[in-house]
């Protein structure tokens, strides 16, 4: 079936962000909303009955910070937090992260010039956007930094310019999981778009539920399908409101 043709009302449509359907800015402020986007995934979630979640690394206060004023069901830090419809206020699903792990963490990125820290609570995340060339050495320091602490209390997650610690026992796989088992997405077949390696867990998913798994820019192996990038997504997105809307009129 072309990805342009699907139903709306048979699809429940799950999204990342960073990288997905937004272009990667040097820092995570530094991201912007297109308004045609916002129209769009305004437009899908009506025409799907709320199905469209976005899946994302980002705590969901973020999503409804640079989304607003749209406001969508929504995985956020990973899997950390969920909240199934849009109206709902959204649940935590982990614990902190310990409080010296994070406090030595911020202590790697105050010793190079231009990484920045993204503290979430459940996980933090240091960003070398802005410090290439120092990359390799945060990347060092966070792993002999881990290996101080007993292997089960904590998880690392690498991508694009980043490195970032979590607490255990959640993941995006683990809340798209939960989240299929709750209307409006119950039922339905899930489509998930990702570009980065912490995406893999929920595109492992997908065949549980007969789903669709995209990859956006890099090539992942059992994937269904690949964009080349997030202007790709976003005129798909509105290729597929479209014609639901034509479907409706």
């Amino acid at each position: 079936m072309p990805l342009e043709s699907l139903d709306l009302r048979e699809f429940a449509i799950l999204l990342d962000v960073d990288g997905t359907i937004l272009d990667i800015a040097a820092t995570p402020h530094d991201v912007e909303v297109p308004d045609t986007l916002r129209h769009t995934l305004q437009q899908i979630d009506a025409l799907s009955d709320g199905a469209l979640a976005l899946v994302s690394g980002r705590p969901i206060g973020d999503l409804d910070f640079i989304f607003a004023p749209l406001r969508l069901p929504a995985v956020g830090g990973h899997g950390a937090e969920i909240r199934l419809k849009s109206s709902d206020s959204y649940e935590p699903r982990a614990v902190s992260l310990d409080p010296a792990l994070r406090r030595q963490l911020k202590n790697i990125a105050e010793r190079f010039p231009g990484v920045g820290t993204e503290d979430k609570g459940y996980s933090l995340a240091l960003h070398y956007r802005l410090a290439l060339e120092h990359g390799l050495d945060v990347v060092d320091a966070v792993f002999r930094l881990c290996k101080t602490y007993p292997p089960d209390s904590y998880e690392l997650l690498t991508g694009k310019a980043i490195i970032e610690v979590k607490s255990v026992g959640f993941n995006k796989g683990t809340a798209v999981r939960e989240l299929m088992t709750h209307k409006p997405f119950a039922g339905r077949i899930p489509i998930f778009v990702g570009d980065d390696t912490t995406d893999e867990h929920a595109f492992e998913v997908m065949p549980e539920f007969d789903g669709i798994s995209i990859s956006v820019g890099r090539t992942v192996p059992g994937v269904d399908a690949r964009f080349r990038a997030p202007s790709d997504v976003r005129q798909w997105l509105q290729r597929v409101a479209a014609r639901n809307l034509a479907l409706t009129s």
